[in-house]
Formats: C-alpha cells, sequence, structure tokens
C-alpha cells in the first residue's frame, strides 16, 4: 500500500499540478455529464410527446379506388372524357366508425361531416361582392362544373366536439358566449355561429332561424354558442358568401345528414387519435377488418409527431456524440499529461525501481493519482451539470426547432395553393369538407427540456471517468515499461 500513499504525499506536495489536473479532468467528466443529461432529457421529452401527441389515423373515402373505377368506366364507355358531376364520394357508415373507435390505443376520435346551406328566415349572411360571385359562378359553370350545384350561403361544419376542431383548439377560434357543441348535441339542431354573423342579425343564445335543406325545405335551428375567429378567409372568401369564415356555422354532425336528407347513420370521415405511434401499423392492420378497403380507406398521418421529435432526436444524437467526442478528446489530453508527468519524473521513477519497486506498482501510483483527482472532478461536475445542460440542451433545441420549423415552412410554401378554392359540397352536391389533412389536431412543439442530473447518470460519468483514467494509463504506461533504472540514474 506505499505507492497508495506516495501518490496522495506526490499531490500535496506538487499541489499546482493536482490543481490543473483537477481543473483539467472537471472540464471534460462537465462536458461529457452534458451530454448525458441533455441526452437523458431528450428521451423523456419524446416519451411525454408520444403520451401527449399520439398520431391520427383518418377514415374516408378511398378516392384513388374510386377514380380509378369510375376512369375504368369511362374507358369502356364512348365517352372520351368524364363527367365532373359523376364522381359520387360515398359516406363512412357510422356503425363501422364506431366499431374502430373501440379497438385498443385509441385515445380519442371525431367524426366530421360537412355540407354548405342556404338561408332561409330570421338570418342573413355577411354578403360578399354579389356581382363578383356571379361571375365567378357563371364562369365555373362555363369550365364544366356540375350543373345544378348550389354554393350555399353558409358552410356547416359537423363535428362530435366542437373543442376538438383544429379553429378552436388553435386559438384561432374562441367561445365567446354560450356553449360549445358536444357529444350531447347529436340528434339536435343546436349550433354555434360567428360573432359578426351574429351582431349583423341581432341574434343570441336561444334564438332560431331555418336554413334550407338540400330538398328546398326548412330546418329550424338553435343558437347554443357564438364564437369570435380571427380567420380573414382568403380571396376565394370574397367571392363566395360559404368561403367567408363569418358564415361558417358549427353543428352536431348529425345535424349534417338532416340537411343533406341521409338516415343519420353516415359520415364524411372520422379521425382517430392514438396513444401510441408506434402501434400505429397494428392499429390500421385490425381497423382494415372493419371496413370495406375497396370503398373507404385508412390515411396515416403521425407528420405531427415526427415533427415534434425531430428536434429531440437531433438533440440526443447531438448529445451522443458529445459524450464520445470529449470522452475520446480526454483520453489524448490526460494521455499526454501524463507522458509529460512521466519525463518530468523519471528520476523519481529509477530511484523506485533500483530500490526494488515493481513495475506495476510505479504505474499504480499514477493511476491512484489521477482518480483522486477524477474523484474532486466528479463532484464539481455533478455540481454544475443541470446549469451545463440546461443550457447547452435548451439552446441546441431552439436551433434545432427553429431550422425544423423552416423547412417545413418551405415545404407548405409548395403546397399552399392546392388547397384553396375547394368548397364543400353544396346543395344536391356531393358531401365533404376534408380536402386533406386532419381538422382535428393542433400540437405545440417542445420549447424546453426539463434537465437534471440523476444518480443513474453520475454513474455512468463515474464509469466513463475511470475509463478514461484507464486507457491514460494504459497508453502513458509503455514508457514506464521500458525504463532501466540504471541508465536513469547514470544520466
Amino acid at each position: 500500500m506505499n505507492y497508495i500513499k506516495r501518490a496522495l504525499q506526490s499531490l500535496w506536495a506538487k499541489k499546482g499540478r493536482s490543481v490543473l489536473m483537477i481543473a483539467v479532468f472537471s472540464a471534460i467528466l462537465i462536458f461529457v455529464l452534458a451530454g448525458l443529461t441533455i441526452r437523458s432529457g431528450a428521451e423523456l421529452a419524446t416519451t411525454n410527446a408520444k403520451k401527449s401527441v399520439g398520431a391520427t389515423v383518418t377514415l374516408a373515402t378511398n378516392r384513388e379506388a374510386m377514380f380509378k373505377q369510375q376512369s375504368d368506366s369511362d374507358s369502356d364507355s364512348e365517352s372520351t372524357q368524364p363527367d365532373p358531376g359523376s364522381f359520387e364520394q360515398t359516406p363512412v357508415n357510422l356503425s363501422d366508425a364506431e366499431e374502430i373507435a373501440k379497438l385498443s390505443n385509441v385515445k380519442s376520435y371525431s367524426f366530421e361531416a360537412s355540407t354548405s346551406a342556404d338561408k332561409s328566415t330570421g338570418i342573413t349572411p355577411i354578403s360578399s361582392d354579389s356581382e363578383e360571385t356571379t361571375d365567378t359562378a357563371s364562369e365555373a359553370e362555363g369550365k364544366g362544373a356540375p350543373a345544378g350545384m348550389s354554393q350555399g350561403d353558409f358552410q356547416i361544419k359537423g363535428v362530435s366536439q366542437s373543442s376538438s376542431y383544429s379553429d378552436f383548439s388553435s386559438g384561432t377560434a374562441s367561445i365567446v358566449e354560450g356553449e360549445a357543441i358536444t357529444a350531447d348535441d347529436e340528434g339536435t339542431n343546436n349550433v354555434l355561429i360567428e360573432q359578426s354573423l351574429a351582431e349583423s342579425n341581432d341574434l343570441s343564445v336561444g334564438d332560431t332561424f331555418k336554413i334550407k335543406d338540400t330538398d328546398d325545405k326548412d330546418v329550424e335551428v338553435t343558437i347554443k354558442g357564438i364564437y369570435k375567429t380571427s380567420s380573414s378567409g382568403d380571396s376565394m372568401s370574397a367571392r363566395f358568401n360559404f368561403m367567408n369564415p363569418s358564415n361558417t356555422i358549427f353543428s352536431s354532425y348529425t345535424m349534417v345528414n338532416t340537411l343533406t336528407g341521409s338516415e343519420g347513420e353516415t359520415i364524411d370521415s372520422a379521425v382517430y387519435t392514438l396513444d401510441d405511434p408506434k402501434e400505429m401499423d397494428s392499429f390500421v392492420k385490425q381497423a382494415n377488418k372493419l371496413i370495406d378497403t375497396d370503398t373507404f380507406s385508412l390515411e396515416t398521418n403521425d407528420q405531427m409527431y415526427q415533427q415534434m421529435l425531430q428536434p429531440l432526436n437531433n438533440v440526443s444524437s447531438f448529445a451522443k456524440n458529445i459524450v464520445i467526442l470529449v470522452a475520446a478528446a480526454g483520453v489524448i489530453i490526460l494521455t499526454l499529461i501524463i507522458m509529460l508527468s512521466i519525463r518530468e519524473r523519471k528520476y523519481e521513477i529509477g530511484v523506485l525501481l533500483s530500490l526494488g519497486e515493481s513495475r506495476v506498482k510505479v504505474i499504480s501510483q499514477f493511476f491512484v493519482e489521477i482518480f483522486v483527482c477524477m474523484i474532486f472532478a466528479l463532484g464539481i461536475a455533478a455540481a454544475s451539470g443541470n446549469v451545463v445542460g440546461n443550457a447547452v440542451g435548451n439552446q441546441l433545441l431552439s436551433q434545432q426547432t427553429t431550422t425544423t420549423q423552416n423547412a417545413d415552412g418551405q415545404a407548405a410554401a409548395g403546397d399552399a395553393g392546392a388547397g384553396q378554392g375547394q368548397a364543400p359540397g353544396g346543395n344536391g352536391g356531393p358531401r365533404g369538407g376534408q380536402t386533406g389533412g386532419n381538422p382535428f389536431t393542433q400540437i405545440e412543439e417542445v420549447k424546453e427540456m426539463n434537465i437534471a442530473v440523476k444518480p443513474t447518470e453520475i454513474l455512468s460519468l463515474a464509469g466513463i471517468g475511470l475509463g478514461i483514467s484507464l486507457f491514460s494509463i494504459v497508453l502513458s504506461s509503455a514508457g514506464i515499461l521500458r525504463l532501466n533504472p540504471k541508465k536513469i540514474l547514470i544520466s
């Protein structure tokens, strides 16, 4: 045990060298611990994201199969150009949608149906330029729009719960008076109307007005709530009344069936939010057994989940690289320091070897010195790990999130015009408001990671520090093994 005593005496005698060794080792371990804590924080945020976001699966008409079937039918006929009015969207059976909702891993679901309706009595839409509207409608008919399709004065959006709809969940729209549409409103004619529409018609919660269904019959509805929207619409809303955000009326999806004349057992689409995105493929496989896949399709969308996780995955990968690179750099730096120390202490080593001390014990003395310095450095790193880890981790996350948003924004810009001008089915026209995407889910990106040093990370850091010490000693000990005590003392 004399080599341990000599190591402690050497550290005390050479305080400057010992402080330098502790400082160097502290810097190495602080960055290694920062990498470990950042990676752990990213993994924890990923786990929380899985629980909070999930992924969505949309049940809707299989448009690809529908168009293919129609094209095959037209190719067999004498007509060389398909009739636009011949494309009909098959509504989804409500019973099928409810059966799928009972499957495991379904966190929440929402049914959606939409149509347009004309005014009757008690209400007047927020009007667009009537002359421009007329010209645009005439132009549309001249280009082959289905004859007899009425655009309508109002857009009716039927949902299971209005709070799940993107306009409300994202904050674009909010209830200012009355109550939201809920599952309790199924089978009723309760509606939500926009604040400016209510004010222009002097309507309030509890009032009633009438709109026309597809058979041009009056349907009386009751105002359950009034909402306010910050959406200003687009160029199309200035041409068509029903595309003006102020003319959007929310109701239960069952009321849309009443307006379209269906028997109340169909919807346009159903959106399912899953608990665990990893189980998406399994869920789709089970759900496909419950539907006619030639008529309907299940479209998966974990884009939002992946979008949220991409910055976290980047940060986690970067943190892993930090640990590897800093550990490798630590081995190199400490090896050089020990090799310089050996050169300075050749005479001490020569005396010890000449007195019969084994080379193993001489090497062990150097290891004890490094190990003691590592213990002090470990305490310093553990004390400052939280501060460094949070600062570096959140800065990296912020940069990665900004990069991801910019990339998504550029990708979305190319598709910005694709969905403009698409209208829901009007009176007598095909139903549908689901022209792509998922209107029911809104997420917020992870803005910060709660990084905290855990005992397991301290143990991992100690193991890495011990490994760095061992590698450094092994690499630098070759010089000690070659030393000849007689030549050392003579020189």
